[in-house]
């Protein structure tokens, strides 16, 4: 019985991830996807710097057994690291990649990829490809409570990182591609209810719901597959919103098709839309939005103001007002872009018609993987930069006036590469006020990687290149630091963080998690 009782007594003093405790990570810690709310992925750790990121050498390895292309950006707390895969997640000791405890949903449908977890309280959460949340202890890996969210016998999946905030978990979907409508639900963190949930095609008679010439709104798709950032302050939750269905044909779509294409920002209690940005108004070329918004404050043209930052596919870095959603500054990132004359005093494309989709083919830049996608991007707030992995490439995209089908895999055709214009990657640094490109780091390979970056306070970002290397650059110049080919294509975003007195970087690899830090002789 004194057992037992030492037992429930050390479980009663497990410290509770709150809150409060999230808004003010990354740290030693690193507790959301972004590594924060903000999504901004800077570090304040300075262990490792400019001057000794060369001797750095691998720590562990971790082998995750089936695994093909793991996505996921690992949450680490108190020295436990959290690693998911397709329905399944891991506990590892963050020193030594030891295996702590392990849960498999084993009744899960599906094999999507899953981009990684949440921590909330004393619970770790993630969610399976065929749309359940899974609440798990996040000592001793015991399920606490699993619910389905979205039905995937009505074409849904999904692949997301949940975001934690105060009044739910908040999960999105995948399977807009397939003529479903994409939506972003709050879950109860006790009990895994359903707070509230917005949609982001809106129902006949709704606002918006003139924006798409009688398509029906449950075929419209603008799926949720990425996680949004959040203003705890302002209680405002972003999140970025996927392309229309079918991707490549409008015909039957006309309008700008709200609210596709789109970052909206949703009241935090209680889902309610407070407002929009349309980045692609009738998105013929699958540029959804799905790329992180970052959130900033900084003065803006003699202005203090709250900003929403984001890259996004279509080629063009925005900057909005956070408040109100309202538009004040965009500029193209990468030099392939040619399907607009500009965009308005209102931030809306001048889309050139000749760019527009036709069944015999059209040449479009940037191509139907963007400009950009949903790997993250870092802001370093010391060196006023953001930094962005980018593709220079064009694509032939050919549109068909097919009727649409849901759940047919009919996207209204698709596109081509061109074969004599390969596409080529970049590392590349904005100035985060005026999307000014400061310096850009090339990534020569064979054009497959989409790797993310983090930024630390020691001066230096990683990301991942297209030849497999987990890659380490100054943070002002772009100047090459050290490399370490992982021998695998990369399809995550490092994190770093701190256990023991000693920094880590870790990334996911296709099947393995590689963890590094400085050389020590001990």
């Amino acid at each position: 019985m004194k057992w037992l009782l030492l037992v429930v007594l050390a479980c009663a003093a497990q410290g509770q991830v709150t809150q409060e405790a999230i808004a003010k990570s990354p740290n030693e810690n690193w507790l959301t996807y972004h590594g924060d709310y903000a999504a901004q992925r800077h570090s304040p750790l300075k262990q490792i710097t400019a001057a000794n990121a060369k001797s750095l050498v691998a720590k562990w390895v971790f082998h995750v057994e089936g695994a093909k292309k793991l996505e996921a950006s690992p949450i680490v707390y108190e020295g436990l690291m959290y690693v998911s895969n397709t329905n399944e997640i891991y506990a590892l000791d963050a020193r030594n990649g030891r295996k702590v405890w392990y849960y498999r949903a084993s009744g899960a449908k599906g094999t999507r990829v899953n981009r990684g977890a949440a921590i909330f309280g004393d619970k770790v959460y993630f969610v399976t490809a065929d749309c359940h949340l899974i609440a798990l202890n996040r000592s001793t890996g015991n399920l606490i409570f699993d619910v389905e969210y979205a039905s995937m016998d009505a074409g849904y999946t999904t692949s997301i990182a949940p975001l934690a905030i105060k009044t739910g978990i908040l999960v999105g979907v995948a399977g807009g591609g397939s003529g479903q409508r994409g939506f972003v639900a709050a879950m109860h963190p006790e009990t895994g209810k359903e707070v509230w949930r917005f949609w982001t095609v809106p129902g006949k008679g709704e606002p918006g719901s003139d924006t798409w010439g009688g398509f029906p709104a449950e075929m419209g798709g603008a799926p949720t597959w990425t996680t949004g950032s959040y203003d705890p302050e302002l209680n405002l939750v972003y999140w970025p919103t996927g392309n229309p269905w079918p991707d490549f044909y409008g015909g039957r779509r006309p309008g700008d098709n709200l609210y596709s294409d789109c970052v909206v920002a949703l009241d935090g209690t209680t889902g309610k839309m407070k407002w929009y940005f349309q980045f692609t108004p009738h998105d013929v070329w699958d540029w959804d939005a799905n790329e992180n918004p970052v959130l900033l404050d900084a003065s803006f043209r003699g202005k203090q103001r709250k900003l929403l930052v984001q890259a996004n596919r279509n080629g063009f870095y925005y900057i909005l007002d956070r408040v109100t959603g309202e538009f004040l500054h965009a500029k193209p990132f990468v030099k392939k872009l040619d399907w607009t004359n500009g965009l308005d005093d209102r931030g809306r494309p001048k889309v050139i018609p000749e760019k527009i989709p036709t069944p015999a083919g059209t040449r479009v830049c940037p191509s139907v993987r963007g400009a950009s996608n949903w790997m993250s991007p870092a802001y370093n707030p010391a060196t006023g930069l953001f930094y962005v992995v980018t593709l220079e490439q064009c694509d032939l995209i050919v549109a068909s006036a097919k009727e649409p089908v849901p759940a047919s895999g009919f996207r209204g055709t698709g596109n081509e590469g061109i074969p004599t214009e390969p596409g080529k990657f970049y590392l590349r640094a904005l100035d985060v006020l005026n999307g000014d490109m400061k310096w850009e780091y090339p990534m020569p390979g064979p054009g497959v990687m989409w790797a993310g970056t983090v930024s630390t306070a020691g001066g230096v970002v990683f990301s991942g290149d297209d030849d497999g290397n987990l890659v380490a650059v100054d943070a002002k110049t772009g100047k090459d630091l050290w490399h370490f080919a992982t021998g695998h294509s990369l399809f995550a975003s490092p994190v770093t963080y701190m256990v023991g007195g000693k920094q880590y970087v870790t990334i996911a690899t296709e099947s393995d998690i590689f963890t590094f830090g400085l050389f020590d002789r001990e």
